[in-house]
């Protein structure tokens, strides 16, 4: 022990060289960039080399110091899933949530890891809830269904939008595009959930008069839908609210606001008797999914 650098010069060069950037890592440390610049300086006085390029404003890590960092990310990782491990206490009830497919896969597990972060000593188990099947709150303490509000002998809370709107991947874009006029996808390649009804229903709206739609795959599920989209075989119509890391990013992007299945959104649905030990959980899942849902929206 006594051969390694001082720890604090460790913790604050491993995230000056993960985010590349001291003013972040002195941030995400809640000290000032000069105290990382310190720390640092401190660091490469022990080792007797730099571990950073200096170029002005701008800095990059050198060959050592990107072998040393990688070290530090993974020690600090196991330290920190060892902290959360050894600290959740077990005998805490499990808060079952059951989800439909399309918000586990696309909204909700991608971001479970912070929820586990802010709350480790919450146990989460996660099912599926089917849509159209009726949720059985005996073994479900809250769940995520899509539809029009209209559940009964449950706590009812509006959480995404449910509007569905066109979105093909940029692929598909660059390469059948430009889409600039609704009409114009009567020559796209439409992907169909379920049934085509769904784009019936936005020509209508979007003001656009078809006798026949063009012949395209229908998919059964939401998921398989979105998959097919990703791959770029066509246009499909989607929530923009599940899909808002496919848009960012620009795996797909939306070609309209023109919407469709406005009636219908996801709720979070609570029932109204559970067990006090799982009160507080409940809550707890309950605020962490509605903040993430209001920050989507601002």
């Amino acid at each position: 022990m006594d051969k390694l650098p001082p720890l604090t010069a460790l913790r604050n060069f491993e995230a000056a060289a993960r985010y590349g950037n001291f003013s972040q890592a002195a941030e995400e440390l809640c000290v000032t960039q000069s105290a990382v610049s310190h720390q640092i300086r401190q660091l490469e006085t022990w080792f007797g080399f730099d571990l950073f390029q200096r170029n002005g404003r701008r800095i990059s890590v050198t060959a050592k110091g990107a072998e040393l960092a990688t070290s530090l990310t993974e020690a600090f990782g196991d330290v920190a899933r060892t902290c959360r491990r050894i600290s959740a206490n077990e005998d805490a009830p499990v808060l079952t949530v059951a989800a439909i497919p399309s918000v586990a896969t696309c909204w909700l597990i991608p971001r479970l890891n912070d929820f586990w972060q802010r709350h480790p000593n919450v146990r989460v188990k996660l099912v599926y809830a089917i849509h159209g099947q009726q949720i059985d709150f005996q073994d479900i303490d809250i769940a995520i269904a899509y539809g029009e509000g209209d559940w009964g002998g449950v706590q009812v809370t509006e959480f995404l939008a449910g509007a569905a709107m066109p979105v093909c991947s940029r692929q598909y874009l660059d390469d059948k595009g430009p889409f600039n006029e609704p009409h114009y996808l009567l020559d796209a390649d439409l992907l169909h959930e379920q049934n085509r009804r769904g784009w019936e229903n936005w020509f209508h709206n979007a003001g656009v008069k078809t006798d026949s739609l063009p012949p395209g795959p229908v998919f059964e599920d939401f998921n398989l839908l979105r998959s097919a989209a990703l791959a770029g075989h066509g246009v499909a119509l989607c929530a923009p609210t599940l899909l808002a890391d496919d848009l960012e990013t620009e795996r797909l992007v939306q070609l309209s606001a023109v919407p469709v299945q406005s009636s219908f959104d996801y709720y979070i649905l609570e029932p109204h008797e559970l067990p006090g030990g799982k009160l507080d959980a409940r809550e707890t899942f309950k605020s962490w999914l509605l903040d993430h849902a209001a920050s989507a929206r601002s």
